[in-house]
């Protein structure tokens, strides 16, 4: 007010500003909150834009002894583990692969990356190849043929998409960045770039038809609200689709929070609404009065009608049925399309491999996220008090998940006697739409300490005070289902728990047992893509690509069909397609991983994989960095291991098909079409005083290197093709 401000002093007071201001010429500044406390830190945080392309799903699944797999080369046979060979007092670790009768392969760990896990239907166990013979041969031109047919029906759909003109949207105005900036959590790197993808399509006038897929609490929501913010400024009108009632509902009311400042209105369509309600929703919508609509598959009814609809968000696409998938193909002809997956449906996966649809990937968590502790075990009363008063204790909440109806409300009572100290309620779907509501909104609110309840709460639900879920009977649940359920906890940076019971004594199938093992083992974030591959795995891959399509999956395995589906896209596409060929090393150097370094040989499996996986400098320090943080000091044969695979990715760019050693000489061969400097060679080799030789008879062009000290090869042969590079 009048108050006598002095020079050098500091002064607090209340008030609301969204932006500071600065009287430079009377040295006067008025901050405020938002410039001390988060805009700035965005301000900071640099874009790092990831692939989003289909590397990070392929060549996951861990490979156990007796496990089918695929060598590109030679068909199906079965992992027999990893066996070493010495051989002129060398030392090699090979992987065993048993084929039709007797036939072994030995595979050197150097090209590990020629074989895949089989994957494809388990109803019967897939016919094993014979080394040498015509079978692999035939199978591999069918299926490649089985791709070609089916590639050539996915290029004319995205044809014919890529035809239409979209609505040209328009930059990013002064309130889309004001909003931007209103988001209470630091975005992570993947939220940023998913949001930049989105603004691309829609800036450049194509009809999107973009999946977003992010793993459980790794912000897809705020990703969708700023798409649907960016429709609206153009007057354009959004409808977000999801699976439940109550799902409708958060996002409803997270929409309207986040929206509050803004000239938006936000509008719900689900049995909560009444008749009166929806009739005016339908009003508004038509008049274009209401911008944003949430709904389930209500808004898919036929009395639906839009002023302008501009985009369609939607939540889990696999749980709506036939029907409401005709009708969303109709919509994706001439509206934007964003579709929200935590663990991506396998058609979904195959569609983002062959690149027929645009895919944005979240796969970092959020900052302090915490990943929950699983166990799996018999069903114990003690064991659910236990986990019960834990949470209680530090004024938490907890899902006991109990799926069936008929005598849910038994069960709660048992609980509430076990425990009798907390407020017990329970929810399902068949109640009335009034009493779910009553009970979600006092669960929310904090009113009820356990909720029993049924796999209502499986997509989406967002209470960050919940942070233990015990669920009963988990072996009658599917993967997917498990791992979305497991995902309702863990949204705090507190320490979350997931109870996975059974009953007691009981003996479970193979299914189910491998089910929860694997849910057990993919505790940490980002897991969704893992369990997507494995739930595929474990029960056949059903109708992924059609009736039609299945036999010849299933003879090669999902991922080399996936493989030869994606060459025949870009070849029928007109996309070069760069011939694969393979960078042979014949060096005679022990490389391999001792037993007395790495005694598992599932973790030296997973490092050799991880090893094989180096495509440069980057990784060549985090594999060394990875393996001296877990198991200490590097031995001289595991250095020599992650050199030559640094090499062999180093050669491979430049072109060179094999690397041997000839007594005290190393001959590099290289394609005809290899991509070598002519300058650079010819540098090599007059620097090099007689060391190094070129010829080029005809053949395959090849670098002679002579080395006298065997303990120098490989430091001389990355210093060559640095030089080759450089």
């Amino acid at each position: 007010d009048n108050a006598n401000i002095e020079n050098g002093i500091i002064y607090i007071t209340r008030g609301s500003l969204s932006h500071g201001f600065e009287y430079v010429n009377d040295k006067f500044a008025i901050v405020s909150e938002k410039d001390a406390f988060s805009d700035d830190r965005k301000k900071r945080r640099k874009k790092n834009k990831k692939s989003s392309d289909s590397t990070a799903i392929q060549n996951i699944s861990d490979l156990k002894v007796g496990d089918y797999v695929v060598h590109e080369n030679h068909g199906i046979g079965i992992f027999k583990g990893i066996e070493q060979i010495v051989t002129d007092g060398i030392s090699r670790d090979y992987i065993k692969i048993g084929y039709s009768g007797e036939d072994v392969l030995y595979v050197s760990i150097n090209q590990m990356d020629m074989v895949q896990k089989y994957i494809g239907g388990e109803a019967t166990k897939p016919k094993l190849n014979r080394l040498g013979g015509e079978g692999w041969k035939k199978a591999k031109a069918r299926a490649r043929q089985a791709a070609f047919i089916s590639a050539q029906e996915l290029v004319e759909l995205y044809a014919e998409r890529q035809k239409v003109q979209g609505f040209k949207y328009s930059p990013d105005t002064l309130w889309q960045k004001e909003f931007e900036e209103e988001f209470e959590y630091e975005e992570t790197d993947d939220q940023l770039t998913a949001v930049s993808e989105i603004k691309e399509d829609m800036e450049e006038g194509k009809v999107m038809d973009r999946l977003l897929c992010g793993d459980v609490g790794f912000g897809k929501t705020e990703v969708a609200i700023r798409a649907a913010f960016k429709t609206i400024q153009d007057g354009k009108q959004v409808a977000y689709l999801v699976p439940t009632t109550i799902l409708a509902r958060q996002h409803y009311l997270t929409f309207s929070q986040r929206m509050e400042n803004y000239p938006v209105k936000v509008e719900m369509m689900s049995r909560f609404r009444t008749p009166k309600q929806q009739k005016e929703t339908i009003a508004n919508l038509s008049s274009g009065r209401t911008d944003i609509v949430i709904g389930t598959h209500r808004i898919l009814s036929k009395d639906m009608k839009f002023k302008d609809l501009g985009l369609v968000i939607i939540d889990e696409e696999q749980r709506f049925g036939v029907k409401h998938k005709d009708k969303l193909k109709e919509l994706r002809k001439n509206v934007n399309v964003l579709t929200l997956s935590a663990t991506p449906i396998p058609r979904t996966l195959h569609m983002s491999m062959t690149g027929i649809r645009d895919m944005s990937v979240l796969a970092e968590p959020p900052d302090d996220r915490i990943p929950i502790q699983t166990y799996v075990l018999d069903y114990d009363p003690e064991c659910i008090k236990d986990a019960i008063h834990r949470e209680l204790a530090r004024n938490g909440q907890v899902y006991y998940l109990y799926n069936r109806v008929t005598n849910i409300s038994d069960v709660t009572s048992k609980l509430q006697q076990l425990v009798p100290e907390a407020n017990f309620a329970y929810a399902h779907g068949q109640m009335s739409q009034r009493e779910l509501e009553n009970i979600m909104m006092d669960f929310m609110d904090g009113e009820i300490d356990v909720l029993v309840c049924t796999t209502i709460i499986e997509t989406g639900l967002d209470i960050s005070n919940v942070n233990t879920i015990i669920i009963s009977d988990a072996d009658k649940m599917g993967l997917s289902q498990l791992y979305q359920l497991r995902g309702r906890v863990g949204r705090s940076t507190r320490t979350s728990y997931a109870y996975l019971m059974y009953a007691k004594d009981k003996v479970l199938n193979t299914d189910a047992e491998k089910r929860l093992q694997t849910i057990k083992e993919f505790t940490e974030f980002g897991s969704g893509f893992r369990v997507a591959m494995k739930d595929l795995e474990i029960r056949g891959a059903g109708n992924l690509l059609g009736a039609e399509q299945h036999g010849h999956m299933d003879s090669v395995g999902y991922e080399l069909y996936c493989k030869l589906l994606n060459e025949a896209v870009m070849e029928l596409k007109g996309e070069p397609i760069v011939t694969e060929f393979e960078t042979l090393i014949d060096i005679k150097i022990n490389a391999f991983i001792p037993s007395s370094y790495i005694s598992s040989e599932e973790q030296k499996l997973e490092m050799y994989k991880k090893i094989s996986l180096i495509t440069g400098l980057n990784d060549y320090y985090d594999v060394q960095e990875e393996l001296e943080d877990r198991y200490g000091n590097i031995p001289r044969s595991v250095n020599n291991l992650i050199d030559v695979a640094y090499i062999k990715a180093e050669a491979h760019k430049l072109g060179a098909v094999n690397i041997k050693q000839i007594k005290d000489k190393v001959l590099i061969y290289f394609k005809s079409d290899a991509s070598v400097d002519s300058e650079k060679l010819l540098k090599l080799i007059a620097d090099s005083k007689g060391k190094i030789l070129f010829t080029n008879t005809g053949g395959e062009p090849y670098l002679t290197c002579t080395v006298k000290e065997s303990k120098n090869i490989l430091n001389e042969l990355k210093e060559i093709l640095k030089k080759l590079k450089a």
